[in-house]
């Protein structure tokens, strides 16, 4: 089985066994699947011994909640490929749950073969994952664990959420659909009762949060990768925009080698440079990762997309001068106080060859200063 269709067919075990009631077509839509091609898989999910079968009375397919795979045995490279995630990835990605999922490991790897075990220790001396910034989020069990519950039990959680911009918290009650790791930080997206809609929100932001007994009733309607669709990260804006991007040689093959978006397209020119186009929802996302790369990126379109960049660019180099202008400039006065000093110091000095009269004098002129 080859292993794009081994994760899909993986992936619907995980659904008909957690108890969803899925149609035929609910099936087919969740997967992006032909009918054809679904029974396919649920054929093969059936050839291996797994209790799936359809309720001709309920007209959905199943699998018996109480069934469970054992822990079968697993080969070096699984073995391997399992460790590697949680012992030296599990602090690459800010996931939830992290003790429980190393303790889950630890009793893997005493299972293993002392053969397969001694292998993998070995290559995971020899291998790194270099930290990327998370963002901290001090209380990410806690949150993240009552925002999983009220999405497996349909409740409703109120939340204090801090507002950075106008440095104040925000209180609304939130009927949560779902969550989402996405650029270092996690995600809840879920319908606003202050907002009359659906919001994005940040687990680091939310100051408080506490369970309802309060029920919703869950949006069919609602899909996730329709909610962001062409966004550049998680917001879409509602309007859609054609972004051509021109990146200089020094950095055109970095950029390149990475697929920022699904949309993503690339053409090399002889110069060396390149040109990158997408067609993404919205531009306050794309604003800041543009920046990010400095003279060594030019916007070609859209034109308003140039503007902001050029508008937030003179901010910047605004703000900065001013700071250089202030520091040179109490540099300056500091500079003109030690002149002063210097000053009152030789005069003090040369008071000392004054007549008494002229001392009296000069010490009363320096008692005023």
């Amino acid at each position: 089985m080859k292993q794009s269709r081994l994760t899909r067919v993986l992936r619907m075990l995980t659904t008909l066994q957690s108890g969803q009631h899925c149609r035929t077509n609910d099936l087919a839509e969740m997967f992006g699947l032909s009918r054809r091609t679904l029974y396919r898989d649920l054929k093969e999910l059936r050839d291996i011994g797994l209790p799936c079968h359809y309720d001709k009375k309920n007209h959905y397919y199943k699998i018996d909640p109480d069934f469970f795979l054992p822990t079968p045995d697993l080969s070096t490279q699984e073995a391997l490929g399992l460790l590697l995630l949680v012992y030296k990835a599990r602090n690459h990605i800010n996931i939830p749950f992290k003790n429980s999922a190393l303790i889950a490991a630890i009793k893997i790897e005493s299972n293993l073969p002392t053969q397969v075990k001694r292998y993998c220790n070995s290559v995971l001396q020899n291998i790194s994952i270099k930290n990327h910034p998370q963002t901290r989020t001090d209380l990410l069990d806690k949150i993240f664990g009552k925002l999983k519950e009220a999405i497996l039990n349909k409740r409703v959680v109120n939340i204090h959420y801090y507002l950075p911009r106008e440095q104040k918290d925000m209180v609304t009650n939130l009927s949560p659909y779902h969550l989402m790791y996405n650029d270092h930080t996690w995600y809840v997206l879920g319908k606003s009762s202050l907002h009359r809609g659906i919001r994005t929100f940040k687990l680091n932001l939310i100051r408080e949060l506490s369970t309802l007994d309060k029920c919703f009733i869950e949006d069919k309607k609602f899909n996730i990768h329709e909610h962001i669709g062409r966004a550049w990260s998680m917001i879409p804006e509602g309007r859609l925009y054609n972004v051509r991007l021109r990146f200089l040689p020094e950095v055109a093959h970095s950029v390149a080698d990475v697929q920022w978006h699904s949309t993503q397209t690339v053409a090399f020119k002889d110069d060396g440079s390149v040109i990158i186009e997408f067609r993404i929802d919205g531009l306050n996302e794309i604003i800041w990762w543009v920046l990010s790369y400095g003279n060594q990126v030019e916007v070609l379109s859209p034109g308003i997309l140039r503007k902001k960049i050029v508008r937030i660019a003179e901010k910047m180099v605004k703000s900065n001068q001013k700071e250089e202008v202030t520091v040179r400039e109490q540099g300056h006065q500091s500079e003109i106080c030690k002149e002063r000093k210097l000053d009152l110091i030789r005069d003090r000095d040369s008071v000392r060859f004054y007549p008494l009269k002229t001392y009296k004098s000069s010490k009363k002129l320096f008692t005023s200063l």
